[in-house]
């Protein structure tokens, strides 16, 4: 995986860079494994009312079905491609299952065609592999990993992102999350095993409007170039700051450092918070 840098043949190109798709092995996805995404909402709630911003429009695309489950226990596999997903950030591995099945998953760095993956208790510690935390070392690094078991991986799914598993106690094993949060998942929970791929997805520099149109992403209008009316950040003669005491939302709520988190019935599983963001 590598970084392609653009000729600066216009002002959008300067300064842009894209995947080198090195590692790319298949150019179209396996059919079978596909299925046609439904009319997109543009971040709209079923009343028709904006729910989330700046979201609508983007390139067409068809949705690759991905085994978050793991639930091949115990049938070998063969990695036969590694393929583009345009429905996340990382890259999928197309798997050949030795009873004729094929299956995509979430391809860990590393990870060649040809090579042979496990699910299992008894699978190796080798990334691709998806096993209990139970059946896991201390410090390893993991990904994919479950919250209910049989329900599918839920964490730690994005390009460049890793786990690892610091402790276990009883039922529970602590986890070391990407936020720097360490969280409590129960040992029969399935994981993968290794840092997820497209380690360089976060130094792509998109380069022009356009390109973030095709990601489905729509403009986002500065809260200081409006009106008071309209933004808190508003008004006021020529160029001026946001104010005190702190950035706030369209609608006055404050933007940094809110807590958000409603969900009080999983705190417990929490030990420690995520590291807090350098302003």
């Amino acid at each position: 995986m590598a970084i392609k840098k653009y000729k600066p043949t216009s002002a959008g190109r300067r300064g842009m860079t894209g995947h080198d798709f090195s590692e790319i092995t298949r150019s179209k996805p396996q059919k079978s494994l596909t299925m046609r995404l439904g009319r997109t909402r543009a971040g709209r709630m079923t009343s028709g009312r904006v729910s989330v911003r700046h979201r609508g429009g983007g390139h067409r695309r068809r949705y690759r079905i991905i085994d978050f489950k793991r639930d091949k226990v115990g049938i070998p596999g063969k990695v036969e491609s590694i393929e583009y997903d345009p429905n996340r950030s990382a890259r999928i591995a197309l798997i050949d299952y030795a009873d004729g099945e094929k299956r995509y998953m979430i391809a860990p760095l590393g990870l060649q065609v040809g090579a042979n993956i496990l699910a299992g208790a008894e699978a190796e510690i080798r990334p691709g592999n998806a096993l209990p935390i139970r059946n896991i070392p201390v410090g390893t690094v993991i990904h994919n990993i479950e919250l209910h078991r049989g329900k599918g991986g839920q964490l730690v799914r994005a390009a460049g992102t890793s786990a690892q598993l610091l402790g276990k106690d009883g039922d529970y094993a602590s986890i070391r999350m990407p936020s720097g949060e360490v969280r409590l998942v129960r040992m029969d929970n399935f994981a993968t095993i290794g840092q997820v791929g497209n380690t360089d997805h976060g130094n792509i520099k998109i380069g022009k409007a356009g390109r973030k149109r095709w990601l489905g992403w729509r403009p986002s209008v500065r809260g200081t170039a409006m009106d008071p009316n309209s933004h808190p950040h508003g008004g006021g003669e020529g160029r001026t700051g946001i104010g005190m005491p702190s950035p706030k939302t369209p609608w006055g709520k404050p933007a940094l450092g809110l807590k958000t988190r409603v969900n009080k019935d999983t705190d417990k599983y929490i030990v420690r918070r995520r590291a807090k963001k350098r302003r």
